[in-house]
């Protein structure tokens, strides 16, 4: 192939002649040096050579970008590694590894908590627990996005704004500055305003960064002890129950006829479900119609641990005639006109205003679960019975496994458990609406 003295007029003049798809020249200074030139109107130096009797070809720029000397230089410099008997595309794609490599590793040194938090939420969403072997509960995952919520946004009753989440100070911080100091000064601040939320916040990061560990792109960011140091661990607090989070058997009277005299029926028929059947808050607020079975009396509820069957409950009489009387709105029993979901959103308000009206000490909605286990033993009730109809995990091996109670057998304590509630009260069912037939139950 001809050579020629590369000048400035003679690179700007090449063109590619009609009927080819490219055409060349070669440098005479360079060894390999030339100068490609295609049908659509594009130039590029390139360098040409022999390695082990192989033809090599590469790419080294736009005409506009590197002047005559410069690709002369490169052209030498791709030659030497020739005859060294290094591939120059070889080391080119070596470089652009490394290059991306190193891009790899700042932009996962510089990923915040809350751009990994979403990806954890996005995980915890879509794979099954390995604990468990089943889906995550909707309310376990939003419990996750409350605790890192920066707050600020109204709420949904009354013109305040939301609080942000404890977790919300650690979200903009990088991966590699979640140290162990950084977690002590976090639970400092957070640990004397709420202690419990704190603590639970913790144990949910703590999964977090285990997860983070799990991680290959991300492994080794976060400091080894963040979580285990002494450091972080004496700054948490022992949570504990308040005391006198549960109503007594001689409250119950009070309790009632503060709950009975609501002027809305469905917040009324709420917290009084809440105590018959020691549902947890969500569990209850989320029973559709076609959940309640009066024929059979039964309650199916969307179990937090039971996360796809869910559970199924008696449904006693007292709170038969409850829900029976409850205006079917919509799909949900316990239905709101006002709130955007359909159904009851914040039931605190009026509860509290009932245990005011009553002069009863501040009990808690998971109170009101509480006082059911608590109160269920006056009845002398097994305490898998009661477990059962909670929704507690099974606590003993024989509960495990060879315990498998059916709903008439839990009907039979449920039953007596609300007409001992309902005699303490001083509430007597002699009628029941028509609404609502039950099956007496064989003997």
């Amino acid at each position: 192939m001809a050579r020629i003295n590369f000048t400035a007029a003679r690179v700007g003049g090449h063109v590619c002649p009609a009927g080819k798809s490219q055409a060349f020249i070669w440098d005479s200074k360079a060894s390999g040096l030339g100068l490609r030139a295609t049908a659509n109107g594009a130039k590029s130096y390139i360098f040409q050579g022999k390695l082990h009797g192989s033809t090599v070809r590469t790419t080294i720029g736009d005409p506009r970008d590197w002047s005559i000397d410069q690709a002369q230089d490169e052209a030498r410099r791709l030659q030497r590694l020739i005859d060294e008997g290094v591939d120059p595309r070889a080391e080119k794609a070596k470089q652009r590894v490394a290059h991306e490599a190193e891009l790899a590793d700042s932009r996962r040194r510089s990923a915040t908590v809350a751009e990994m938090w979403a990806d954890y939420l996005e995980y915890l969403r879509t794979k099954i627990s390995p604990k468990t072997k089943k889906p995550r509960s909707a309310q376990y995952i939003a419990d996750h996005a409350k605790l890192a919520t920066p707050g600020g946004t109204a709420a949904k009753r009354g013109s305040k704004t939301t609080t942000r989440g404890p977790l919300s100070p650690l979200m903009t911080l990088p991966l590699s500055e979640l140290s162990a100091d950084r977690l002590c000064a976090w639970l400092e601040a957070e640990t004397p305003a709420r202690p419990t939320s704190a603590a639970y916040a913790f144990r949910m990061l703590k999964a977090f960064v285990r997860w983070c560990e799990g991680q290959d792109q991300y492994k080794g960011i976060i400091p080894a002890d963040c979580c285990t140091s002494p450091k972080v661990t004496g700054a948490l607090r022992a949570s504990s129950t308040k005391a006198g989070d549960c109503l007594q058997r001689e409250q119950l009277a009070a309790w009632f006829a503060a709950v009975r005299s609501l002027h809305n029926p469905v917040q009324s028929a709420y917290l009084q479900g809440l105590l018959i059947t020691g549902a947890r808050r969500e569990e209850l607020a989320a029973l559709r119609w076609d959940d309640v079975d009066f024929t059979w009396r039964s309650l199916h509820i969307a179990d937090k641990i039971e996360t796809e069957a869910g559970r199924m409950i008696p449904l006693t009489p007292y709170l038969a005639s409850l829900l029976a009387a409850l205006p079917r709105r919509n799909d949900w029993v316990f239905s709101s006109p006002g709130a955007a979901s359909g159904r009851i959103a914040e039931p605190r308000y009026a509860h509290n205003q009932a245990i005011a009206m009553a002069g009863l000490p501040h009990v808690s909605l998971h109170g009101l679960r509480r006082s059911f286990g608590t109160l269920a033993e006056w009845c002398e009730v097994p305490v898998g019975v009661v477990a059962q109809i909670q929704g507690h995990r099974p606590s003993a091996l024989a509960e495990k496994h060879y315990r498998r109670r059916p709903l008439d057998m839990l009907r039979l304590w449920h039953d007596k458990i609300e007409a001992w509630m309902l005699e303490q009260a001083g509430i007597c069912l002699e009628s029941r609406p028509p609404s609502v037939q039950l099956v007496k139950q064989p003997a």
